[in-house]
């Protein structure tokens, strides 16, 4: 095992679970600062049209990318499954048809995207006046996809493997150039928003070209002569990587309808979501962090077919949300108000906004069980299952409940219903966690 590897099939659960866990969770708040920071230096450089040109080519980029990068919940289960069995020609045989696979899907991306990029834009309604700066931004970040995959797949073959640290160095670079880099090609290149693009390509190809190095010297990754995929590999990484897409759909569609039910109540309340929504993405990222750490923890375990080690884990991991999310909960319901108006300062939004938080807040430990809960159940391969969760959690629950609780309590109802979903969504993944056949699942015989 390499020193900075984690072996979760023996030693202590407990102090390998937070070891292995904080790194992520600060790569994940790394991760959401590249994207702010890119916000915040074209919209005090370039202005509002730019940022606004930006934003429509982010959700697209967005979108198309979730199709690539939920193979990653792929990678981390069949990996860490390999890694559990101590199964050395098979962990590099799967590392083979994962990078042939992404290889694949990256160049096609990037050809069809930077082709049809306008063509898109025209489809979204893009306002003329943003057309030219969108359709650059994201022509340009289709060229350089192949960095951005790169980078985020050898992140998750080392998070597969026990390695949690070196991915936050990976991204901890990418952030840090992209912050140099930003206001250098925008201004002093005089390049505007071509130059926001081109800062960021930069930035993830020398962040892909140091994780590369670092895995190439320090043999951390398993490599083998690139050959074709055996078709046994190519159809088990598409079967759990298909519904992991999926689920990034089923999100976006559930957000975007939601945010209709919010439009309802005008533009304070539209407002005041926005503002708490930025928020929610922050303080979601521990929980989600802990969800991906138990993912590769729980593979090793299943693959070592440790089941009493894995029962053990869950709770550790149950507990461990709940002491963190609590105690996030705890500060968001006393700091709401100063929170929102970092965004906006109208009072009707300020006020719907705060309310709205610290109802939230004193839900965010049961959507936490939801990300640990399906980070088990994920690990065993149960994708589709999974899938149906979030189905569930999101269109059976969450939205029909804010629809319900908004029409009977006005606006502060979308709070009620969005809270309540998170407790029920909560009481359903425990139950197929505790009766669901999951761990029937077999990937390897």
């Amino acid at each position: 095992m390499k020193q900075s590897q984690f072996d979760f099939t023996q030693g202590s659960l407990t102090k390998k679970l937070l070891l292995f866990s904080w790194p992520i969770i600060l790569t994940n708040l790394l991760q959401v600062s590249f994207q702010l920071v890119d916000s915040l230096w074209i919209g005090n450089l370039l202005g509002g049209n730019a940022l606004g040109s930006v934003a429509i080519a982010s959700t697209i980029l967005f979108t198309i990318l979730s199709l690539v990068l939920g193979l990653n919940n792929a990678v981390l289960t069949i990996l860490s499954q390999q890694k559990g069995r101590n199964d050395s020609a098979g962990l590099k045989a799967y590392i083979n048809a994962f990078i042939i696979l992404f290889l694949l899907l990256t160049l096609l991306l990037s050809m069809l995207g930077a082709w049809f990029a306008p063509a898109i834009l025209s489809l979204l309604s893009t306002p003329s006046s943003m057309m030219e700066g969108a359709s650059a931004y994201l022509t340009i970040h289709f060229y350089g996809l192949l960095f951005l995959v790169g980078y985020n797949f050898i992140s998750t073959v080392l998070r597969a493997l026990g390695d949690s640290k070196t991915p936050l160095k990976i991204v901890g670079l990418a952030v840090c150039l992209n912050i140099v880099l930003d206001p250098i090609f925008i201004s002093v290149f005089n390049l505007g928003i071509n130059g926001a693009a081109y800062a960021t390509l930069i930035s993830q190809g020398l962040a892909f070209a140091y994780g590369t190095y670092v895995v190439y010297t320090t043999k951390s990754i398993p490599f083998m002569r690139p050959s074709i995929p055996k078709k046994t590999e190519v159809s088990l990484i598409f079967r759990l990587g298909i519904p992991s897409s999926l689920q990034m759909v089923v999100i976006s569609a559930a957000i975007a309808a939601i945010i209709g039910t919010v439009a309802a109540f005008g533009e304070d309340s539209v407002a005041g979501f926005s503002a708490a929504q930025r928020l929610d993405s922050l303080i979601m990222l521990p929980a989600a962090a802990l969800g991906t750490a138990v993912n590769s923890m729980a593979g090793q375990l299943i693959g070592a077919a440790q089941l009493y080690r894995l029962k053990k884990l869950a709770r550790l991991a149950v507990v461990y949300n709940l002491v963190l999310m609590c105690a996030i909960a705890l500060v968001i319901f006393i700091l709401a108000e100063p929170a929102i108006r970092l965004f906006i300062q109208e009072e009707a939004a300020v006020d719907f906004g705060t309310t709205y938080l610290r109802i939230i807040a004193l839900c965010y430990p049961f959507l936490g069980i939801n990300f640990v809960l399906n980070g088990i159940v994920r690990a065993a391969g149960a994708m589709y299952q999974v899938l149906a969760l979030n189905i569930l959690s999101l269109w059976v629950l969450r939205y029909p409940l804010t629809n319900l609780f908004s029409s009977t309590f006005e606006e502060i109802g979308i709070a009620i219903g969005m809270g309540t979903s998170f407790v029920l969504s909560s009481l359903f993944a425990y139950l197929y966690y505790r009766f669901g056949k999951w761990r029937q699942k077999k990937l390897f015989t």
